[in-house]
């Protein structure tokens, strides 16, 4: 029988047909879920939660104990009630404090304690020299380390709500200053009208060598890459040294001698190799990442830890998706550890301000819990609630879940006998013992001729 021409298998309909398929459905859904996810942040926006902090202690203004930091906080929650973009948790400095140092805000607005003296100072008879009174003041506090969008998303709600009440409290002081019939010079006019100074501030500093809040991203996703990697790197390796696969050293084509053995056998000599893999790579990431590029990082023990066991899961996890579904697993593994996992893992663009379908996603993909941990490691000083037992918690539902479907598959697989390779005994049929040929029969001698 001739060999095939290269034009000649190009000509094949079956061949462009499903390469074309495959390629059809990857480029559409990567396009649909990477720029789906992120394309519309603001109109997704829903319950980004920010601190909003009173520590107004009032003030004596016309003869009656006033507090107008109460007044800010009322006006912003009545203006909150027809916009559900921002999630106002009105607490005091010291939650607020806590809140941002272990990412549950992602910015706060704080109402200084002189409040209501600075702005009853601006109308005071006799105040300081003309244009010395001190003006009020507002703060608003970011969080990068809960990520770089959110808390500038945060940033501007916060100061939009603060320029807000500046312009309310300026048009009181306008008619104040109007009742008392005394002409105010136009700059005295102007600094009534928008009298309080809004300043900008880091609430949780992180590192200069932490990429902005980012660094915790970056190393999850060279965790999932390498957990990928490894997977995809062991499962050659074993079918190779099981001789399922040919071994090429440039123009050299080597291929060991088949030895048959089951699936489930061949999946766990697959996880064994993984876990010895996973402390090498995990070791490298760090050393790399920390030792080398010098990133901000405290904890390295539990770095460490936590490296190894995330490329541990998700190596596994591959592996468990190569034994139940072949080549077509490693697409499905893509399609979960990255193109799904990428866009819902609030890394980047926060969760609050995500579609509903990411939003979903959110709950269970993997890089969004690995994300939360690495950010307790990198920027909490590792508390437990600041994301790191629910990453551990997550690492382990997803460690058994794996071991649970790939065992259970593979060993399905197994008492069907629907081996890889055929084993000699079995190649007549699957399952079916091959037929014991028969023994050559001995020439029988001729009866003799009958008249």
């Amino acid at each position: 029988m001739p060999h095939p021409t290269p034009p000649s298998v190009l000509r094949r309909p079956a061949l462009w047909i499903g390469t074309g398929l495959i390629a059809a459905v990857v480029s559409m859904l990567f396009a649909l879920l990477y720029v789906g996810g992120n394309v519309n942040p603001r109109g997704n926006l829903r319950d980004l939660p920010v601190a909003l902090v009173n520590s107004d202690a009032g003030a004596e203004i016309g003869g009656r104990h006033v507090n107008l930091g109460e007044q800010v906080v009322s006006g912003i929650q009545k203006a909150a009630q027809g916009d559900k973009s921002i999630d106002w948790q009105v607490v005091s400095r010291e939650e607020a404090d806590e809140r941002l140092g272990r990412g549950k805000v992602f910015g706060a607005l704080v109402i200084p304690a002189d409040y209501s003296a600075t702005v009853a100072g601006l109308t005071a008879p006799q105040p300081a020299p003309q244009g010395k009174a001190a003006p009020p003041t507002m703060t608003v506090l970011t969080n990068q380390a809960a990520g770089s969008i959110g808390s500038s998303m945060s940033s501007q709600a916060s100061q939009k709500a603060a320029h807000a009440a500046s312009a309310q409290l300026g048009q009181e002081l306008l008619k104040q200053a109007a009742a008392q019939k005394t002409p105010l010079p136009t700059a005295a006019q102007l600094k009534l009208a928008d009298p309080v100074t809004v300043t900008v501030a880091d609430g949780h500093p992180v590192g200069a060598r932490s990429a902005m809040g980012l660094s915790a991203f970056y190393y999850a996703l060279v965790l999932v890459v390498c957990g990928m990697l490894g997977a995809n790197v062991v499962n050659s390796q074993v079918d190779t040294a099981l001789g399922y696969l040919h071994t090429d050293f440039g123009p050299i084509r080597k291929r060991e001698p088949v030895q048959h053995t089951s699936r489930v056998r061949t999946l766990a000599i697959g996880i064994a190799l993984m876990l010895g893999l996973s402390l090498v790579m995990g070791t490298l990431v760090e050393v790399a990442t920390v030792g080398i590029l010098d990133m901000d990082a405290s904890h390295l023990g539990l770095l460490w830890l936590y490296s190894v066991a995330t490329i541990a899961v998700v190596g596994i996890g591959s592996l468990a998706l190569f034994a139940a579904f072949g080549t077509p697993g490693m697409l499905l593994a893509t399609i979960v550890f990255v193109a799904m996992a990428v866009p819902s893992s609030g890394a980047t663009v926060p969760v609050q301000a995500l579609p509903g379908f990411f939003r979903a996603l959110a709950e269970f993909e993997p890089l969004r819990q690995i994300t939360e941990g690495l950010r307790s490691l990198l920027y909490y000083g590792a508390q437990a609630d600041a994301g790191l037992t629910r990453a551990w918690g997550s690492m382990g539902v997803a460690l058994v879940a794996a071991l649970l479907f790939g065992f259970a598959v593979t060993r399905l697989y197994d008492r069907k006998g629907l081996h890889r390779i055929p084993h000699p005994d079995t190649e007549a049929g699957a399952g079916a013992p091959a037929e014991t040929p028969e023994p050559p029969k001995s020439p029988e001698t001729p009866a003799p001729a009958t008249a």
